[in-house]
């Protein structure tokens, strides 16, 4: 499997909230990880951050944020050229996936923890 730079946008330090669980299985899975949250926090060996910071060749970007709340992340993303957006359940947004299709970046509606776990990712 090739390591794929994630940055994992709606990031909490709540261990119950999925983006707390999918830092820790993209960690457990050696995936070098980013995060932005709406508070800086840690989880497992990430620091995460808020705003908009420069990041690098991102392959992925998985997002846990409503589709109200991404609308400040879209020319972020487009910027971020990732080759890669994954939609988890409950952040479909079909602005924005027309938007990134239009960039040439593949969309992705699935959960990232089922991709991992089922070697999707």
């Amino acid at each position: 499997m090739t390591n794929k730079k994630t940055l994992v946008i709606g990031a909490s330090v709540k261990p119950e909230r999925y983006s707390n669980k999918a830092i820790r299985l993209l960690r457990r899975y050696g995936h070098p990880v980013e995060a932005i949250g709406l508070r800086e926090g840690t989880v497992a060996d990430v620091d995460f951050k808020t705003g908009f910071p420069k990041i690098d060749d991102v392959h992925t970007v998985t997002l846990y944020l409503s589709p109200s709340r991404q609308k400040d992340f879209y020319d972020y993303l487009i910027k971020l050229q990732p080759k890669r957006a994954i939609f988890n359940p409950g952040t479909e947004n079909d602005e924005l996936v027309e938007l990134l299709n239009n960039q040439g970046i593949e969309v992705v509606e699935n959960c990232t923890l089922v991709m991992l776990n089922s070697g999707l990712f």
